[in-house]
C-alpha cells in the first residue's frame, strides 16, 4: 500500500514512545537490580518526553492527518494522550513497591508491557480509520492479557487472564465482523469517506444497521458496558492490584476516543439507529452496576461495579449530543462526556493508589474490612479516602459532583428528561456502598495496627492526587474549557 500523505512529524509521539519502549527492553536486559529502579526512572523519564511533545502539539494548535486520513492529530487525541501518560505515570509510581513484593519484577516486563499497552491506546486515540483502530486495541488487548498473567505462580491472576483472553477474544471478533459489514456496506474503512457514505445510505441503511449492532457491541465490551460487562469485575478482583489500575485507568481515555470517532465521526448518519442502543445500554449500567456493588465485600470488585454504573454515565453523556440542528448541544454532550470520563480516571487513580498504599508482603488490601479505622492510623490519607469516595458519589465540592451535573444538564438540554431522573436515582443508590467505605474508614476499630508503608513519592503523588478532585471540584473552568476547545476542534461543531 502507498501512502500519499505520510506526515510522520504528527506520528512523532507514538514513534518515541516505539523507539524509547525498545531501548529500556535493551537496557533492562544488563539491569540485575530485582527493584528495576534503572527501568522504572527511564520509563517515568519516557513519559515525561511524551507529556511535552504533546503538550507542545496541544499549545501550537498541531492539527493534521498521516497515512492518508488513517492517523488523527487534533485537539482531542492531543490532551486524551496527556491525560494518559499521566495515568500510566502515576500507576507506575503507586504500583513499583506493589509489584516488587510481589516478584513481578524479576524482569522489567512491568514496565515494557505497560508502554506497548500505552502505545496501542494511542494509536486509538488518533485512530481516523477502521483498520487503525482494531490494530492500537489488539495491540493494548494483548499487553493486558500479558500483564493480568504476570504472576505466574498466582491462580487467581492467571484465571482471570484467561477469562479477559477468551472473552477478549470474541469481543475482538464481534468488532471485526461490525467492521467488515460497514466496509461491505460503504466501500472504505476510513471514517471521513464512511461519514459520506452514511449520510445518504439508500438501500445499504439495513447491512449498515446490521453492521452497527456488533460495532456497538464490541465497543461496549472495552468499555465494560452491561450486557457485556461479564468480565470487569473477575478481572478486576484477581489481577494484581496495579495491574487493575492500568485496566481501569488510560484505557477508559482511548475507548472513549474510539467510541466518539466511530459513532460520532463516522456514523453520524446512523445516529437515529445507535443513540437508543446507548441509551439502554447506559441506564442497565447504571442498575446493575449499582444494586450489585452493594452486595460486594471485596473492594475491587466493588470499584469494578462502581466503573460499570459510571461508564453508564459517559454513555448518557455521548446520547445526549445527537440533537436535530442543535450543534450547541453537541457541544456540550461531548465536553460533558469527556469531562467525566478524565474526572473518573483520575479518581479511579487515587482510589486504586491508597489500596496499593495499603498493602504490603503478604497481605492484599482487598476486602472493605481492610480499611477498618484508616482514620485512626493515618488520618491524612483516610482523608484522602474520604474525598475519593465523596467525588465517586458526586457530593460536593468534589468535582465528581460538577462532572455528573454536566451530563445531567446535558440530558435536559436534550430533553431527556427521564434519563435524567433515572441517573440521579441510581447514583443515590451508588451513594449506600461509598459511605459505607467512608463508615468503615471513620467509625471502625482498626483490624491491621501495621505501618502505612510507601515511599516519599508515592504519598506525595497520592496527596496531589487527592487534592486534585476538590481544587477541580471548587475551579472545574478551566478542565471543562480545555475539553470544549478538544472537543470544537476535533468534531468541527
Amino acid at each position: 500500500m502507498e501512502f500519499a500523505n505520510l506526515n510522520l512529524s504528527l506520528v512523532a509521539p507514538e514513534i518515541t514512545l516505539l523507539v524509547l519502549t525498545s531501548a529500556i527492553l535493551l537496557i533492562d536486559l544488563f539491569v540485575k537490580d530485582e527493584g528495576r529502579a534503572l527501568t522504572h526512572i527511564l520509563s517515568l523519564l519516557a513519559l515525561v518526553v511524551l507529556s511535552w511533545m504533546s503538550l507542545s502539539d496541544l499549545a501550537s494548535g498541531v492539527q493534521g492527518s498521516a497515512f492518508d486520513g488513517m492517523y488523527l492529530a487534533d485537539g482531542l487525541s492531543h490532551v486524551l494522550k496527556v491525560c494518559s501518560y499521566i495515568a500510566v505515570g502515576v500507576t507506575l509510581i503507586y504500583g513499583k513497591s506493589y509489584a516488587k513484593d510481589r516478584g513481578m519484577l524479576r524482569g522489567g516486563e512491568f514496565y515494557v508491557l505497560s508502554l506497548l499497552a500505552l502505545l496501542g491506546q494511542m494509536v486509538m486515540i488518533s485512530a481516523g480509520n477502521m483498520l487503525t483502530i482494531y490494530l492500537g486495541l489488539e495491540l493494548m488487548s494483548l499487553s493486558f492479557y500479558a500483564l493480568v498473567a504476570l504472576r505466574r505462580e498466582h491462580t487467581v491472576s492467571t484465571e482471570a487472564a484467561m477469562k479477559y483472553f477468551v472473552l477478549g477474544a470474541l469481543a475482538s471478533g464481534l468488532l471485526l465482523y461490525g467492521m467488515s459489514m460497514i466496509y461491505g456496506a460503504t466501500g472504505t474503512l476510513n471514517l471521513a469517506d464512511i461519514a459520506l457514505a452514511t449520510a445518504d445510505a439508500g438501500q445499504n441503511h439495513m447491512i449498515l444497521v446490521f453492521g452497527l449492532v456488533f460495532l456497538v457491541a464490541g465497543l461496549a465490551f472495552k468499555l465494560g458496558v452491561v450486557p457485556f460487562h461479564m468480565w470487569v469485575p473477575d478481572v478486576y478482583q484477581g489481577a494484581p492490584t496495579a495491574v487493575t489500575l492500568l485496566l481501569g485507568g488510560a484505557p477508559k481515555l482511548a475507548a472513549f476516543a474510539i467510541v466518539l470517532r466511530l459513532l460520532v465521526d463516522g456514523l453520524f448518519g446512523l445516529a437515529a439507529d445507535w443513540q437508543p442502543m446507548l441509551a439502554i445500554m447506559a441506564v442497565l449500567s447504571l442498575a446493575i452496576g449499582n444494586l450489585a456493588a452493594i452486595m460486594q465485600t471485596n473492594i475491587k470488585r466493588m470499584l469494578a461495579y462502581s466503573t460499570i454504573s459510571h461508564m453508564g454515565f459517559v454513555l448518557l453523556g455521548l446520547m445526549s449530543g445527537v440533537v436535530e440542528g442543535s450543534a450547541f448541544n453537541a457541544q456540550n454532550a461531548y465536553t460533558s462526556a469527556m469531562f467525566y470520563v478524565i474526572v473518573y480516571v483520575l479518581t479511579t487513580l487515587s482510589s486504586f493508589g491508597v489500596l496499593m498504599l495499603l498493602s504490603r508482603s503478604g497481605f492484599e488490601c482487598e476486602n472493605v474490612d481492610d480499611l477498618k479505622g484508616l482514620n485512626r492510623r493515618n488520618p491524612w490519607f483516610a482523608g484522602v479516602m474520604l474525598v475519593q469516595m465523596f467525588s465517586l458519589t458526586g457530593i460536593p465540592p468534589t468535582v465528581g459532583f460538577y462532572s455528573k451535573l454536566a451530563v445531567l444538564q446535558s440530558l435536559v438540554q436534550a430533553n431527556h428528561i427521564v434519563l435524567a431522573v433515572v441517573a440521579v436515582l441510581f447514583s443515590l443508590i451508588g451513594a449506600f456502598y461509598y459511605l459505607r467505605v467512608v463508615k468503615v474508614v471513620y467509625f471502625d476499630d482498626p483490624v491491621d495496627q501495621a505501618p502505612l508503608e510507601g515511599s516519599a513519592g508515592f504519598r506525595t503523588v497520592l496527596s496531589v492526587n487527592g487534592a486534585l478532585l476538590l481544587i477541580l471540584g471548587v475551579f472545574p473552568a478551566p478542565l471543562v474549557a480545555l475539553c470544549a476547545q478538544a472537543i470544537a476542534n476535533s468534531l468541527a461543531l
